[in-house]
């Protein structure tokens, strides 16, 4: 039986270079991999293009415009909804009644004009995004910032609390499983783990030659995370540190430098970011927010040795006998100290595939997809 799939993604999936677009991406391999014939639809803004690399997976592929600024604005549906409102995906997805993959509350504004009684639908939640916007109110410094993300926070709780009760939604984290089930009143939750381009813990046995926090250093959590590990944890321990990421700022890669056993890595490669998470003895990875899963983490795990992390990176992720996990920045310096000579082993290896290899296997959680939409 052919099965077809309307695939509604927030942004280009591809490249694959931020934890949404990951799991985006290898959902799409996972479903064609699986027989699935996918059409394609996306929002596009910033400079990505259309990837060639999707006409591989994809039947058709649509692209819309975002309409950013004050043209995607509105006072009664957050920004992050608004902005997806497209009269040309509508039309598009009403040309046939097979299902619908939504990637993000982002897409859901179509679902008003969908057949919810007569047509599957499954809503993607990559984020507790309310909880999520809370956080970046909190990270950020900016004056202005803080009252768009705290306006935007209060319209996504309001928004998530009446979602439709007809989709299927699949939550990338156990704990949003839970919390749009008890916090907003939707069975229909279901728990899918991050798709991801890692197959099995490659890690490498014995010690390497410093620490590792990367990220996308644009995004305020990770440029607090890795200013707070540079003036908290290593101005007090002499342990090579390396920050590595995308876009940071001028002041972040002042600070980075102050200390001779200090460094920043500015817009790596993908080959570069791989080979300084194989390197690194050590992957430090606190966060200073506990919504979704971090994507960061799942690479530090599957090709990385060491990974220390505090506790809104850990919470209800099932990880935890993976990492070493300290509270507060004190604890995090007295593990490092500890484990700066301690071998990565293989006995570590074997607990890390018992957990990873299961639960994050993309064949296995396409299957569960299908389940779901025929």
């Amino acid at each position: 039986m052919s099965r077809h799939l309307h695939i509604v993604c927030l942004d280009t999936p591809c490249p694959a270079d931020y934890g949404g677009a990951i799991d985006m991406f290898y959902k799409i391999k996972a479903l064609h991999k699986a027989g699935v014939e996918i059409s394609l639809h996306y929002f596009s803004y910033g400079k990505k293009g259309n990837p060639n690399e999707l006409n591989g997976f994809c039947k058709t592929i649509n692209t819309y415009e975002r309409k950013v600024g004050l043209k995607g604005f509105s006072l009664k549906q957050p920004y992050i909804v608004s902005s997806r409102v497209s009269d040309e995906l509508v039309k598009n997805l009403q040309k046939d009644n097979d299902p619908v993959l939504l990637e993000g509350i982002h897409c859901t504004a179509v679902l008003d004009q969908l057949d919810l009684n007569n047509r599957k639908v499954m809503v993607r939640l990559h984020n507790d995004e309310a909880d999520y916007y809370k956080a970046l109110a909190h990270n950020s410094s900016s004056l202005l910032k803080k009252l768009y993300y705290r306006f935007e926070s209060r319209l996504l709780h309001k928004y998530e609390h009446n979602l439709p009760k007809g989709p299927v939604y699949a939550a990338i984290a156990q704990s949003e499983t839970f919390h749009f089930k008890n916090g907003h009143g939707i069975e229909n939750v279901i728990h899918i783990p991050a798709f991801t381009p890692y197959h099995q813990v490659t890690g490498e046995e014995g010690i390497g030659n410093f620490c590792l926090y990367h990220g996308n250093l644009s995004v305020p959590e990770n440029e607090k995370a890795a200013t707070w590990l540079l003036t908290k944890v290593f101005s007090k321990i002499k342990v090579p540190f390396v920050i590595a990421g995308k876009n940071p700022s001028r002041r972040l890669d002042k600070l980075a430098h102050l200390c001779q056993h200090t460094c920043l890595v500015a817009n790596p490669s993908e080959t570069e970011i791989n080979d300084l998470v194989r390197k690194a003895h050590i992957n430090i990875l606190p966060s200073f927010s506990s919504t979704g899963i971090k994507l960061k983490l799942l690479h530090a795990l599957f090709e990385g040795r060491h990974c220390v992390v505090n506790d809104a990176m850990i919470d209800n992720t099932d990880l935890e006998s993976t990492c070493h996990r300290g509270s507060n920045a004190a604890a995090l310096a007295s593990i490092i100290v500890q484990l700066r000579n301690q071998p990565f082993t293989g006995e570590e290896i074997t607990i890390r595939q018992n957990v990873l290899n299961e639960k994050y296997d993309n064949d296995r959680n396409a299957r569960i997809i299908i389940q779901h939409l025929w």
